[in-house]
């Protein structure tokens, strides 16, 4: 008898049209029962800190549950998910006028488009919003820390103050490349440490040396492909017309003292070599533009600014980590002494640990050519993906929350969209 009514209830629904109870599968826009209470569970804690912007679609979907708005929401959170809920056309702006003032500076923002037509196909296939989620959510391990470290301060008695800068760092893990590798070096530009991670684990951390304010590290990610053993060093022309030109033309024998090389048009030590004495600087003033037709060059030896090993991941910012001399430097606490380039505490180490983990050359022989004042290229058989980062809120390896300094205004220029 249960059975017939129940049968004849169906029925009734059937022919009355109240179809929009999802009994049976998706409604008309593809939501199903099961999607709509695991999307408000997630909507419930923001588990992914992404409604930022909506909340008052929320709203609206937590009283009405229309799936119409439930789905516009689901995309607006995949979007906040994947490009952040940082106001990026004003921090652009901010950049622009940065520039403008002749400072050297870049953050990479990762934006992309999202394929709304993808989503709501995954939807409507009857997919767990989770697993629609899953392909947006940040891989860094920062991004899930922070969030615990967020809600937990949030509902303890601890002082709220830092949630709002925790929140913004939040949001600079979903800037991050969405695949970071299982190997690769953390730099942390406001920390002044690299962090190399492999399989989860930091297997070295150590002091670094990053650009200074007006000539910044910039924020992106390469992979890092070879090792130059003594290189030698091409000034770039940029650094010619800031730094070395006034000190030549005041006394042209500098370049001679500081081991280095005037060399037409070309950074190649084979080229034609030139007396600095007999140009004329005052064509290239350290304002102007354009390309300089003389290269200079310090050839590799034991005195090399570059110091005895440099490490490159080529990308358009022509950086690249590299040994020092000045040593002294790291005991500085704040370390924004470079062109941009970040300097290494411990190259040799470095050189070591790719020399075992990531090449097939044997530690002799790379020993060999250190000892020497030959360039040689140690070529990476392994992926190590390089990551310069900008967290002044970062959770370290025992789990502490540890705040740095804003050494480039990041946190200034970067503010949230809500």
């Amino acid at each position: 008898m249960k059975i017939k009514n129940l049968l004849i209830i169906v029925v009734v629904l059937l022919f009355t049209g109240c179809t929009h109870l999802n009994l049976f599968g998706p409604d008309k826009e593809g939501w199903r029962n099961s999607q709509k209470n695991e999307f408000l569970a997630i909507l419930k804690t923001d588990k992914y800190m992404s409604i930022c912007n909506q909340n008052e679609l929320y709203k609206n979907v937590k009283m009405s549950k229309n799936s119409q708005l439930m789905s516009k929401l689901l995309i607006a959170y995949v979007n906040n998910l994947e490009n952040s809920c940082i106001d990026i056309e004003h921090f652009n702006t901010i950049q622009h006028s940065k520039k403008a003032q002749k400072i050297e500076t870049y953050f990479d923002t990762n934006q992309k488009k999202i394929d709304v037509n993808a989503i709501m196909m995954k939807l409507k296939a009857g997919q767990r919003i989770e697993q629609i989620l899953q392909p947006y959510i940040p891989t860094t391990p920062q991004f899930r820390a922070l969030i615990h470290k967020y809600n937990a301060i949030k509902s303890s008695k601890e002082n709220k103050k830092p949630l709002k800068i925790i929140r913004l760092n939040i949001e600079r893990a979903k800037l991050m490349p969405i695949d970071i590798g299982t190997h690769y070096a953390l730099i942390n530009v406001p920390e002044f440490k690299i962090h190399i991670v492999e399989e989860g684990n930091t297997t070295m951390k150590f002091p670094v040396i990053v650009g200074q304010r007006d000539m910044q590290t910039p924020i992106f990610s390469e992979c890092l492909k070879y090792v130059e053993i003594n290189p030698q060093w091409n000034v770039p022309d940029s650094i010619m017309r800031k730094s070395y030109i006034p000190k030549i033309k005041n006394n042209p024998g500098w370049v001679k003292a500081k081991g280095m090389e005037l060399h037409k048009e070309s950074y190649d030590l084979r080229s034609p070599k030139v007396n600095p004495a007999s140009v004329d600087w005052s064509k290239y003033p350290k304002d102007g533009k354009g390309e300089i037709p003389y290269k200079l060059i310090q050839i590799p030896s034991r005195k090399n600014g570059l110091g005895r090993v440099k490490f490159i991941f080529p990308n358009k910012h022509a950086v690249y980590m590299h040994d020092t001399q000045d040593k002294s430097l790291f005991k500085k606490k704040i370390r924004t002494f470079s062109h941009g380039c970040i300097r290494l505490g411990k190259p040799k180490a470095l050189l070591n640990h790719i020399t075992t983990n990531y090449s097939t050359k044997t530690l002799p022989t790379v020993e060999n050519w250190y000892k020497s004042t030959k360039t040689k290229h140690l070529i990476l058989s392994k992926n190590l993906l390089v990551h310069t980062v900008y967290f002044t809120a970062f959770i370290d390896e025992a789990g502490a929350l540890k705040f740095f300094p804003d050494v480039y205004g990041f946190d200034k220029s970067q503010r949230l969209n809500f």
